[in-house]
């Protein structure tokens, strides 16, 4: 369920705006976004953990903040971002 370093490692590199860049809208929402993948993919086979549901609840809407964030202060770089994740 949780992303090993390498997969965070990797996404960071991916979505990185400057060296050593961790917290940028941009990662922050990969990362989310990497995490619900794996945790919807958890819960098809897991129907009945509410737990992890209410974690998948909480990570998807704090990626709909973000992506507000984004897109109403930075329209280019949120365009670009949804060309990345195909959204």
């Amino acid at each position: 369920m949780a992303l090993t370093s390498e997969e965070k490692s990797e996404v960071i590199k991916q979505f990185a705006l400057h060296e050593g860049d961790t917290g940028s809208p941009e990662v922050q929402i990969a990362l989310l976004s990497q995490q619900i993948d794996s945790l919807t993919e958890h819960l098809k086979s897991h129907k009945k953990d509410n737990h992890s549901r209410k974690g998948l609840l909480n990570m998807v809407g704090k990626r709909r903040r973000l992506i507000q964030y984004l897109k109403s202060s930075e329209e280019e770089r949120y365009a670009a971002l949804a060309k990345k994740l195909k959204m």
